[in-house]
């Protein structure tokens, strides 16, 4: 029997970008975007997905305090360019 609140506690590796931010780990499936002037424009989130890994880009709504789904993509290079204002 797999123990699922532990798998979700393991870390996964941090994806690798071509852009110009870099990520900081956030959680166990989950990093700050991070600009190179070092504003956090956003989060990537690991999804599983029943095709295989989806990566979600989150913006921070400053009115709400809350984060809302940008949207969600196959790779990690296109959920963080969709985080760049």
């Amino acid at each position: 029997m797999i123990n699922t609140a532990a798998a979700l506690s393991v870390p996964v590796a941090t994806p690798h970008i071509r852009g110009r931010e870099r990520l900081d780990r956030a959680g166990a499936a989950l990093w700050r975007v991070v600009a190179r002037d070092e504003r956090i424009i956003g989060h990537l989130r690991q999804v599983d997905h029943p095709l295989g890994v989806r990566f979600r880009a989150e913006r921070l709504h400053l009115p709400s305090g809350s984060f809302r789904e940008v949207g969600e993509f196959w790779s990690p290079d296109e959920a963080v360019a969709s985080l760049r204002v």
